[in-house]
């Protein structure tokens, strides 16, 4: 039978969710068929727009930059943990991943499957699974280095607070120095992954990672490719995430 091409990647469109403080993303015509006689589209977006991988620059200027990655780090065999009973902000333990790792190693894609792209658009995406500091020890002491996630980041996510900008508004004006401080965002598992021991990449907001269970289930192999564009000093990019099943 035919290997299958399963397409792990959200669609770049203008107003797409962005983590909180990045760029917005737009895209509009910069010459028509009608205007010039070619259609090229203008693109405005942050290296972290949608389904996307993150190099070790992304939290240190010390660490590599993404074109300074070896190729081999953005595509292999995967295993799928699933995680889709996990609950809102629900911790992902190392506990959790021990079956996974056992059977992990160097060139493994480690992907983690939460479920949470049924909430993409929503503000509850924001309130995705995520990865302990000890989980991602684990990851790091079984020799794996390329993580993927299907959610928004495998540390917690800010609240972004209310969506309507007139609400937003007037909550701040309601505030006063009583208040508690805003949540801040903790980037302990990146830093793990990532940081010199590490060394990895981590790809965040893949879509829906059901089919990649069941064919795990079904005995099947399954490769991931997780190439990003050649931005050149770049922190992450943008992919095209794509697993090959069979």
């Amino acid at each position: 039978m035919a290997a299958e091409l399963v397409d792990l990647t959200h669609p770049v469109v203008s107003g797409m969710p962005v983590y909180p403080g990045d760029p917005g993303v737009e895209l509009r015509a910069a010459l028509t068929v009608e205007g010039e006689g070619v259609n090229v589209l203008a693109v405005h977006l942050g290296s972290q727009t949608g389904t996307h991988v993150d190099a070790p620059y992304h939290l240190d200027v010390r660490w590599p930059t993404l074109d300074g990655l070896p190729l081999e780090l953005f595509t292999g065999p995967a295993v799928v943990v699933d995680l889709r009973g996990l609950p809102a902000r629900g911790r992902v333990t190392a506990g959790h991943l021990a079956a996974a790792l056992a059977v992990s190693g160097p060139g493994t894609v480690l992907l983690l499957a939460t479920g949470w792209p049924r909430y993409w658009g929503t503000d509850r995406y924001f309130a995705h699974p995520y990865l302990t500091e000890e989980a991602a020890e684990a990851i790091v002491a079984a020799g794996v280095r390329t993580v993927g996630i299907d959610a928004l980041s495998v540390d917690p996510t800010p609240d972004p607070g209310p969506s309507d900008p007139e609400v937003a508004s007037l909550l701040a004006e309601l505030a006063d120095e009583h208040d508690p401080e805003p949540e801040q965002a903790t980037l302990t598992a990146h830093r793990v992954l990532l940081g010199p021991e590490g060394g990895g990449v981590i790809a965040e907001n893949l879509t829906d990672l059901s089919a990649l269970l069941a064919a795990q289930a079904a005995g099947t192999p399954v490769e991931v490719s997780l190439f990003p564009l050649r931005l050149t000093a770049a922190d992450g990019a943008p992919v095209r995430a794509v697993a090959r099943i069979g």
